[in-house]
């Protein structure tokens, strides 16, 4: 069983001919949205929310989400989802630390890291592509291989550098900063200003796109699905595998097996609330930085209205989730039929004389049906 759990890269996108204020609002109103929850938080906590102190802590512990987001972000534009991002943050702020205390360079450390991120990528590939696993299983089940290596690397409990074994230089990756912006969270820019640029104005973009849209259409004009699809997952992998040792660098010589799954809801959430803003209806970069920022706001001005309501941060990204996939959702549907009345109103009547179909006529036609038929959505969400 199949289960297409994407959000259609096409299907927020505002047809030509609407209206400039609509096509504004659909294009803008996730920034807009972003500039009035910081108006209205400075207006309620004027001491506390917009001051350059929460601005500092908020931009430093929301870099791991941002990367990670970004991680997410890189399948779903092939039309894949990888559930074991979080679980691979886990293992890899672990592994970050223990390699060396165990006497590892910290060079050679985040060298491995990386490697073994690649790793793990690649694994998730071949279940998805080789072994036609929905990715959303695959992912989710070697997300459930990752956290068991995790618990059993650390015995479940937690792992200190009592003898002061890692390298300075290793605590400096969550420390240095430019002005009052955070280290981390300049690293997490470069990743995504970097996705950007390869994902419009590159050609792996574009097949990336074409991919994730059709990917029968894709191959017919000679795209190779797979590699791109193989390529994608990697990606996430080595992302996840940044996102742990910024998470490690961040922790100061303490780790925890628990410490990473939690990352996975809001970047998702971040991921999908991306895709229906600045590129509306397709996955990309800038939307998912949006995405990050509004859950950030939302839950950083709520906090400091509520103090002490722990639920509220699982709460704010799981409606965040949800209202992110149902607002793609109605909106690839509302395409579709509309897609359908315009096609229907398109197709010419049948010639009366019986003539038959220009040679190649039949062959041309199918390939337009499958250029133009809907795209296909990430593994993972139901519609």
């Amino acid at each position: 069983m199949t289960l297409h759990t994407s959000v259609k890269s096409t299907a927020l996108e505002p047809r030509a001919g609407t209206a400039l204020s609509r096509r504004v609002l659909t294009v803008y109103g996730m920034v807009v949205l972003t500039v009035a929850l910081a108006v209205f938080f400075s207006v309620l906590r004027p001491d506390t929310f917009p001051t350059l102190l929460n601005f500092r802590l908020l931009a430093a512990g929301k870099a791991v989400l941002l990367v990670l987001a970004l991680a997410v972000s890189v399948p779903m534009v092939a039309g894949k989802i990888d559930l074991s991002v979080g679980y691979a943050v886990g293992l890899w702020q672990v592994m970050a630390l223990s390699w060396q205390i165990q006497g590892l360079d910290y060079r050679l450390t985040i060298v491995l890291v990386l490697l073994g991120g690649a790793v793990v990528g690649a694994v998730n590939a071949l279940l998805v592509e080789l072994a036609q696993v929905d990715a959303f299983i695959a992912t989710l089940a070697t997300g459930q291989v990752i956290n068991a290596i995790t618990y059993w690397h650390t015995g479940g409990r937690q792992i200190t550098d009592t003898n002061g074994k890692r390298a300075q230089a290793f605590d400096a990756l969550a420390t240095w900063s430019v002005g009052p912006v955070p280290g981390p969270f300049i690293i997490a820019l470069v990743l995504a200003v970097a996705l950007w640029v390869v994902l419009e104005f590159s050609p792996v973009g574009r097949y990336l796109y074409a991919v994730g849209a059709n990917p029968k259409a894709a191959e017919l004009i000679g795209v190779r699905r797979r590699s791109y699809v193989v390529g994608a997952m990697v990606t996430s992998g080595v992302l996840a595998a940044v996102a742990g040792i910024l998470l490690s660098a961040r922790q100061g010589g303490v780790v925890q097996a628990n410490i990473g799954p939690e990352f996975l809801l809001p970047a998702l959430a971040a991921a999908f609330l991306g895709s229906t803003t600045i590129r509306p209806g397709r996955v990309n970069a800038w939307g998912t930085v949006l995405g990050v920022v509004i859950t950030t706001l939302g839950i950083s001005g709520l906090q400091q209205l509520l103090p002490g309501r722990f639920y509220l941060e699982p709460l704010f990204n799981g409606l965040t989730l949800v209202a992110a996939i149902t607002i793609a959702s109605l909106a690839s549907r509302r395409r579709l039929a509309s897609a359908e009345r315009h096609q229907a109103t398109d197709t010419p009547a049948p010639a009366g004389d019986g003539a038959a179909p220009a040679p190649g006529r039949a062959t041309d036609d199918a390939a337009a049906d499958e250029a133009t038929a809907p795209v296909q959505q990430p593994e993972g969400s139901t519609t």
